[in-house]
């Protein structure tokens, strides 16, 4: 079963977090939400305070994670940025050749650790100038490699989706998608 682990840092963006648990948890996928403040708790940019799964220093170096997720929101993109053991973790996750997932502001981490150098890439608009060395593209969700970073807190939803088909298939991907009335969503105009 795939493992998936989950940064949350103060200040992180609550649909942007929560959502890609949800929709990995429904297609049996192993995620953990990980507090990198020391604490279980974790307060959101908005206020709301959740427990994570562990906390950081619980993951050792996260060498069974088949995934890395980075939520947006500020401050908790710089406060993962700050994080010298996100840092490291991230670039241990990258050597491996293992996938990484970033999204909103969340992508300036990855900016700022080189492993956006000559890749695509997206993020909320104003972020993109910390995106060093990447062809920033404004898309809704953008894969380069191993790396899939997403634009900002409507994007979570296409974006997530995106994630659960690379563990669980397309088809059961959409199966998903129909029973959380995705579909309808997308095709709906009112």
């Amino acid at each position: 079963m795939a493992q998936v682990y989950e940064f949350l840092a103060t200040g992180f963006e609550e649909i942007e977090a929560l959502a890609p648990v949800d929709i990995l948890r429904r297609g049996g996928v192993e995620v953990k939400t990980v507090s990198v403040t020391g604490s279980d708790f974790v307060e959101s940019a908005h206020g709301v305070t959740i427990k994570a799964d562990m906390r950081f220093e619980q993951g050792g170096d996260f060498a069974d994670a088949d995934m890395l997720l980075l939520p947006g929101g500020m401050p908790g993109a710089a406060n993962l940025k700050a994080h010298e053991g996100v840092c490291q973790a991230l670039l241990r996750q990258h050597e491996r050749g293992r996938r990484i997932g970033a999204i909103c502001a969340a992508p300036m981490v990855l900016g700022a650790i080189g492993l956006l150098q000559g890749r695509q890439a997206t993020c909320y608009p104003g972020f993109e100038k910390f995106l060093t060395g990447a062809d920033y593209t404004a898309r809704l969700w953008q894969e380069d490699g191993n790396i899939i970073t997403g634009e900002g807190p409507a994007a979570t939803l296409p974006y997530a989706y995106r994630i659960l088909s690379y563990f669980v298939g397309e088809d059961q991907m959409r199966e998903i998608q129909q029973g959380m009335m995705y579909v309808h969503l997308m095709e709906s105009r009112g």
